[in-house]
């Protein structure tokens, strides 16, 4: 097959889309683009610099002065926001409860969309996030949706972020995450739903090995 391979891999918050993602694009070398980093990061220059989420010119303005850059260190896919490295600080709870506002704003779903189709013109990728089958790559020809028992997402996010955030208790995560999950389905621009093309993952009794061999057959299988 000559033509590039684009693997959207979308979801709710916490299923591990990511996990699976970026062992996918290392096994089968393929380049990962962590789509939720880069409205983590946009959430983050928001907060930093005060944006009002109600006044398009500032939005706008705004997204002119954001230069994201994803680079590779030890396996690890990190991202940069106007060249500060900031992969650990997007995933703070300050970000998390801002992401899904930011996210649900057309101007910036607009303007990430365009940047994420530039990034799959050239290469084999895997990319994930909310809307990539549906609105970014709607042609991709292999498209997984993945989900989970609410409360096993609560957990596995608990046990991810607890060490940094030792004030926080499980009962916040799980009501930030069906937080999240409402705002991501019910926004008006590019709401998560499953493309009717897509296989559904649900990895709530699977382990990270189990879900990897699930995508790499769903690949082998298209490569022929």
């Amino acid at each position: 097959m000559d033509k590039n391979i684009i693997v959207a891999i979308d979801g709710y918050s916490s299923c591990g889309k990511s996990t699976l993602a970026k062992a996918l694009a290392k096994k089968l070398h393929y380049i990962y683009v962590d789509s939720g980093a880069m409205y983590r990061a946009v959430a983050l220059y928001f907060l930093r610099n005060n944006i009002d989420t109600h006044d398009h010119a500032q939005i706008e303005d705004a997204l002119k002065n954001i230069h994201l850059n994803f680079h590779s260190r030890d396996y690890e896919t990190h991202i940069t926001l106007n060249g500060e490295e900031v992969s650990e600080e997007i995933r703070m709870m300050p970000v998390s409860e801002k992401v899904s506002e930011v996210s649900a704003l057309k101007e910036v779903r607009r303007e990430m969309v365009k940047q994420q189709q530039r990034m799959g013109e050239s290469k084999n990728i895997v990319m994930d996030g909310r809307d990539i089958g549906t609105a970014v790559f709607p042609d991709a020809p292999i498209k997984i949706f993945m989900t989970a028992d609410p409360a096993v997402r609560a957990q596995r996010r608990y046990d991810e972020i607890h060490h940094k955030n030792p004030d926080l208790t499980l009962e916040d995560i799980f009501e930030n995450i069906a937080h999240r999950d409402y705002q991501d389905t019910t926004r008006e621009e590019s709401p998560l739903i499953r493309a009717k093309d897509a296989l559904i993952l649900d990895n709530t009794n699977l382990t990270p090995d189990e879900q990897l061999h699930f995508a790499l057959d769903k690949v082998e299988k298209l490569k022929g």
